[in-house]
């Protein structure tokens, strides 16, 4: 139930899996009301999205044509640190490349912990070599390399809208979903309180064994019809609000920046993604600390004369999720389930997880679910209390104090135990993937070395130096990085010119 990102993701996913274009296997249907739009504010996205797309056969030209689509290799965060025009350093990368490793090779976080690269050099520049391609416009691959496949870690930025109509069309004609345009006007339960029927406007009564929620912030069925409580962590991530503008080039062949650009402001923070025909821009806020018009007078005062005479897009929601989004028959997905906030573009990630697990958690006998539920929930709440820890690290480590949000964000009653403990931890060492159980987390290791770092975290390893033998090797690791950047540049296009050449190639064959 519902369209958009959550449900025609999902449908396309569980329909592929389950070989739904066969009418003896399980059949997946999707209801969806034409008075709701999906909002196309612009969407950032995780590297999974690559096998999520790829699972699912969605060919990439043609998922860059219909979505408008871009690449992103990273987060590029200004001002996270210290304020405008304060002495330091203004910005930091968060590459999608893992660190530099090797085979044989020392590992090199340490190292550079104790001085081995030059002097000034940021982790992600030292052990990576993405941030020297994104700063050259350079594309993460070549026209050559297969679907959704390159050199460089990517991920991608789309207009959400567009997407949704892609999975659509893809969804109908190739993998069997079956769409219903109708309005559900009440949901009714069997005696045991699962869902017996949905009852629709225009279709009338429509019933399944499984029903999945896909109806964004609503929650219509998770939340309205099955009650399942939703626990807030509005204690934690203050922002609550969002006011988007779509912004048009300044000129037809305006660089795309493959990364988002993520601005800290006195209340929150900026996105800026950059799609083939225009930006996608938005201010997320605390309305705790700012008023609204003061949030769209910001973001206005960001694009320039550009946003003169466009409507903004607002949006209200709640940090935090439904520790049990999987009740009897019913499995919450997307925002229905909960939502963190836009800052490491979780959202379609959570979506593609969630997907997953029902896929194969789904049972043979759709008759007892209550195993599968208890293992869905138990993911899901996971996951969201890593993501929130990893969320609330990037306000908790700034050096801002220009400002209440940023001062209220380094309040210690803020900060969860579990990033509290974290953080002690590694003022003495690095983090480490002992770390981390991966079943549960949602970030890589070296994501969460990346933000720390280029948050300046201090992790002070001189009384262990003696520890580390191979500063020369890791001095010449670190020389051999900046080299292969280099090369890199000279066998990597221009990420506008690839997206044009991707999506004119696809042009030519529909028109020979």
């Amino acid at each position: 139930m519902g369209g958009g990102t959550a449900g025609w993701l999902t449908a396309c996913y569980l329909a592929k899996a389950v070989n739904a274009v066969d009418p003896r296997s399980v059949q997946v249907h999707l209801v969806e009301s034409a008075d709701i739009a999906t909002i196309g504010v612009g969407e950032a996205t995780f590297p999974s999205i690559r096998g999520t797309l790829s699972a699912i056969g969605l060919d990439e030209r043609r998922f860059l044509i219909g979505a408008h689509a871009t690449y992103k290799q990273g987060i590029h965060y200004r001002h996270w640190v210290r304020p405008p025009g304060t002495p330091g350093a203004d910005h930091y990368f968060h590459p999608f490349n893992a660190p530099s490793q090797r085979p044989g090779g020392p590992e090199l976080l340490p190292y550079w912990l104790l001085g081995a690269a030059p002097e000034g050099v940021s982790f992600a520049d030292a052990v990576s070599m993405q941030s020297t391609v994104v700063d050259h416009a350079r594309a993460p691959k070549r026209a050559r390399d297969g679907d959704y496949q390159g050199p460089m870690n990517h991920a991608y930025h789309f207009d959400a809208a567009c997407f949704a109509r892609v999975l659509s069309e893809h969804a109908q004609e190739t993998l069997g979903v079956v769409r219903h345009v109708a309005t559900v006007e009440r949901t009714e339960l069997d005696e045991q309180g699962a869902i017996a029927r949905v009852v629709t406007k225009e279709e009338g009564e429509l019933t399944a064994d499984l029903y999945i929620d896909c109806t964004g912030l609503r929650a219509a069925l998770i939340g309205g019809a099955m009650h399942s409580p939703f626990h807030s962590r509005a204690d934690v991530l203050f922002v609550d609000r969002a006011v988007a503008l779509q912004v048009p080039y300044d000129r037809p062949d305006a660089p795309i920046p493959s990364y988002t650009i993520s601005s800290a402001q006195e209340a929150g923070w900026i996105w800026d993604i950059g799609l083939q025909t225009r930006r996608g821009t938005g201010y997320v806020y605390s309305s705790r600390h700012t008023t609204d018009e003061r949030a769209e007078e910001v973001l206005r005062s960001y694009v320039g004369a550009a946003g003169d005479g466009l409507k903004p897009v607002k949006v209200k929601f709640e940090a935090g999720y439904r520790p049990e989004p999987w009740r009897k028959n019913c499995v919450a997905v997307g925002l229905s389930g909960g939502m963190v906030e836009p800052l490491e573009s979780t959202g379609i990630a959570l979506i593609e997880l969630a997907s997953y697990l029902i896929t194969h958690l789904l049972p043979g006998d759709t008759g007892d679910m209550e195993s599968a539920a208890r293992h869905f929930n138990e993911m899901m709440t996971a996951r969201y209390d890593r993501i929130i820890d990893f969320i609330k690290m990037h306000y908790c480590l700034s050096q801002r104090s220009d400002s209440a949000f940023w001062v209220d964000n380094r309040d210690v009653t803020s900060i969860p135990a579990t990033l509290q403990e974290k953080l002690a931890k590694w003022k003495l060492r690095p983090p480490h993937r002992l770390d981390f159980v991966a079943d549960f987390e949602m970030f890589l290791t070296s994501s969460w070395q990346y933000i720390l770092y280029g948050m300046e975290f201090e992790t002070d390893l001189e009384p262990m130096r003696s520890a580390y033998p191979h500063m020369e090797a890791a001095r010449r690791e670190f020389a051999m990085i900046r080299r292969a950047a280099a090369g890199a540049l000279g066998d990597l296009p221009g990420h506008r010119e690839l997206v044009e050449q991707m999506c004119g190639e696809t042009a030519l064959e529909k028109s020979a």
